[in-house]
């Protein structure tokens, strides 16, 4: 079957004008955080907080709190606004708020995002582009809260 003969979807973002205010956009599929994703994120980002990747003798972590391995907080807050990317009409990050890490994400924890539209307004100073604040939702596989965080973005309006 050709192109021509079949249906054809190309993912992009959403234009200015088709993001809704109080909108709910769940983001799939989820993600299992390993010890790998949690040691390269922390080197990648010379995270040096021990709860990170480092371990004391003996297998359990600096935290004598939390007996398993917790992922990095900047993992969490990075996670949930990927892939909340939407390609080709954000033009660029203004800005995070009020950023929360309610519960601990631990290796094996399986992460869910969802992000909501809070406000929009188009840009008074470039013409073409709206300011849209978003707030992601990350939650575990049990569904509780794990991370939350504002957004602020410029979106592309759609082209005449």
């Amino acid at each position: 079957m050709s192109d021509g003969e079949r249906p054809v979807y190309e993912q992009r973002g959403l234009w200015y004008e088709e993001l809704e205010v109080g909108a709910l956009y769940r983001h799939a599929p989820g993600r299992t955080v390993s010890e790998a994703d949690n040691i390269l994120f922390s080197t990648l980002t010379m995270n040096p907080q021990a709860l990170a990747p480092r371990r004391s003798v003996g297998g359990a972590t600096a935290l004598r709190s939390a007996p398993r391995q917790q992922a990095s907080s900047r993992c969490r807050r990075s996670w949930p606004l990927g892939r909340a990317v939407d390609p080709g009409t954000i033009v660029a990050n203004l800005g995070f708020s009020d950023v929360v890490f309610p519960k601990p994400v631990f290796h094996g924890d399986t992460l869910y995002a969802e992000t909501v539209v809070v406000e929009k307004r188009l840009s008074a100073s470039r013409p073409g582009t709206g300011v849209v604040t978003f707030e992601h939702t990350a939650r575990n596989q049990h569904g509780e809260v794990v991370a939350v965080a504002k957004r602020a973005t410029m979106v592309f309006t759609r082209p005449e």
